[in-house]
């Protein structure tokens, strides 16, 4: 195969971005990344990825891409093996769910953003929902569907670790009832690529970036030598 130089434009917090950060690590792609402020964009973003949103991959210097599944996809057919299943069925089944995944990231978004319990507890409702459609689906041990490592599982990884912040201040028990859930969760937080995915700091950071919300969540987050 052809070999490509890839740039990533990033984002620290984005669940996006580790998706395709998570998907260069399994493939074993070398790459070099840069982060942004989405606050004060560069004015090249938005003629990079016309949403302004990352990531984007820039290919050989002169091509980019948006959109985090479409570039997880590209990453994928461009090297050697596949993170997808050979079955065309499991295949198209797999991306059913991993759409599933941008549904309950939208509804994480609606939680920390909730303006009071009412909400926010709805905004939980909604994920626990989705998650119990999940628990149904899953088919295998430790991953989606079994002991291969698949993009569903890439999709799922960021999606999970917002839940390990949170229950560092929150009692939340999304995932009570849920054992094969927890069961995939546990697998994909113990997965190389998914810790690399973001900085060691990443838990100070999103709790950083909750606070600043002025939300309800940021009302549960204790204040640093408070009893």
């Amino acid at each position: 195969m052809k070999q490509h130089s890839f740039h990533l434009i990033s984002h620290a917090l984005c669940p996006y971005v580790q998706r395709a950060i998570i998907t260069l690590k399994e493939k074993r792609i070398r790459y070099t990344r840069s982060d942004i402020d989405l606050a004060k964009k560069p004015a090249w973003c938005e003629q990079t990825s016309p949403l302004g949103k990352v990531p984007i991959l820039v290919v050989d210097d002169n091509r980019t891409l948006f959109e985090s599944a479409v570039i997880c996809e590209y990453l994928d057919e461009v090297t050697s093996g596949s993170l997808h299943s050979t079955d065309s069925f499991e295949k198209a089944y797999h991306r059913s769910w991993i759409e599933m995944s941008a549904g309950i990231l939208n509804n994480i978004a609606s939680l920390y953003n909730a303006k009071d319990r009412t909400a926010f507890q709805t905004s939980h409702t909604d994920i626990k929902r989705k998650f119990q459609l999940i628990e149904k689906a899953i088919c295998g041990v430790p991953f989606f569907s079994g002991e291969k490592f698949h993009l569903i599982d890439a999709t799922y990884g960021p999606v999970f670790r917002y839940f390990d912040v949170f229950d560092s201040f929150t009692d939340l028990n999304t995932f009570v009832d849920l054992p094969k859930c927890q069961i995939w969760r546990n697998a994909l937080r113990q997965r190389k690529s998914i810790q690399q995915a973001v900085s060691e700091d990443y838990p100070d950071l999103l709790i950083q970036f909750l606070i600043r919300r002025n939300s309800y969540i940021s009302q549960l987050i204790p204040i640093e030598g408070s009893q």
